[in-house]
């Protein structure tokens, strides 16, 4: 992770145009994708999206403001986010102490 990403509470997963799923856990991560890889460049979502991750990066707006900027672009280009499962707390048994017999 570059030292000037701003991380996510919650990662974001979608699925890409080919099916394969990709899975995003900061606003660098996001931007690298909007800039680098993006199937689309011309959608109004999209530049949105560019222009608030490189705010939230400077520390101008939050992170959360520029993940839901993130996946309005990527439901723009046909690619939704997946919606993962959520984990619940393992159910843990109270450890059982052996009792000392006395003889």
């Amino acid at each position: 992770m570059p030292l000037n990403d701003v991380p996510w509470t919650r990662p974001v997963t979608i699925r890409l145009q080919c099916g394969l799923e990709r899975t995003f856990t900061g606003v660098y991560d996001a931007l690298d994708f909007l800039e680098n890889e993006w199937p689309l460049r011309h959608g109004e979502r999209h530049e949105r999206a560019v222009k608030t991750c490189r705010r939230a990066l400077n520390g101008v707006v939050p992170a959360v403001i520029a993940r839901e900027a993130f996946m309005a672009a990527c439901l723009e280009a046909g690619m939704p986010a997946v919606m993962a499962p959520v984990k619940a707390a393992p159910k843990t048994q109270p450890i059982r102490v052996p009792r000392a017999v006395s003889i």
